[in-house]
């Protein structure tokens, strides 16, 4: 048993200073402890550290018993001596082997946490990039739609120009047309007028003719 504990231990610390160097052998042993964590890897795991614990709680429940056999008798057995070096050696491999598979543990679920982190940060400068190229699209949206409302309130200013002139001149030639029609009454009033005098003067013309033809046939006569 001390040979397999031996090898596992050896093992977890080569494990261990792979971990803590970036080598591609670190990727592949972090993607075998992720697969290793899914399913029924869990349940082995927990299984298998069980009894490792139980049986380092009994070579220490040993060693306390050979040790308080040694108080009672007052001397030490050869034999004790042996095995307590036996239980001695296997409990400190056993605590070895559950501190290093802790420590596996550990540094396993940190160094997934570094690569969650790591792509979120990722997710976020290509956001802020993708920000960024949106802020400045959006800045250069503005700045032509500003050019354009400039240009618009020309054209108004310009448009509202034109229309005060033409509404001027409106004014204006409707003011002519008031004062052209008053002048056209008054030419018309004037016209009836000269009418009834031309009318007057016929009539007096033809009062004349009367007389003078009435005289005439009176000298023949």
């Amino acid at each position: 048993m001390e040979q397999l504990l031996f090898a596992v231990v050896l093992f977890e610390v080569v494990v261990i200073v792979a971990l803590s160097f970036k080598t591609p052998i670190r990727k592949l042993l972090i993607m075998s402890l992720d697969r290793a964590k899914r399913g029924r890897g869990p349940v082995v795991i927990q299984t298998v550290s069980a009894t490792v614990i139980v049986l380092f709680v009994a070579s220490v429940y040993n060693m306390m018993a050979i040790q308080k056999r040694w108080i009672e008798d007052g001397a030490v057995n050869p034999t004790d001596e042996v095995i307590m070096a036996k239980h001695l050696l296997e409990s400190t491999l056993m605590g070895g082997f559950l501190f290093l598979g802790l420590m596996i543990d550990r540094l396993h679920h940190y160094m997934r946490e570094l690569r969650i982190r790591r792509k979120t940060m990722e997710v976020i400068k290509k956001e802020g990039a993708l920000l960024e190229g949106v802020k400045a699209r959006g800045l250069d949206e503005i700045k032509n739609l500003k050019e354009e409302i400039t240009s618009l309130q020309k054209r108004q200013e310009q448009l509202n120009s034109e229309l005060e002139a033409r509404s001027k001149e409106i004014r204006t030639q409707k003011t002519s047309a008031v004062a052209l029609q008053k002048q056209s009454e008054g030419f018309l009033i004037e016209f009836n007028r000269l009418l009834e005098e031309n009318q007057g003067l016929r009539d007096q013309l033809h009062t004349v003719d009367s007389k003078l033809s009435r005289s005439s046939s009176k000298k023949n006569t």
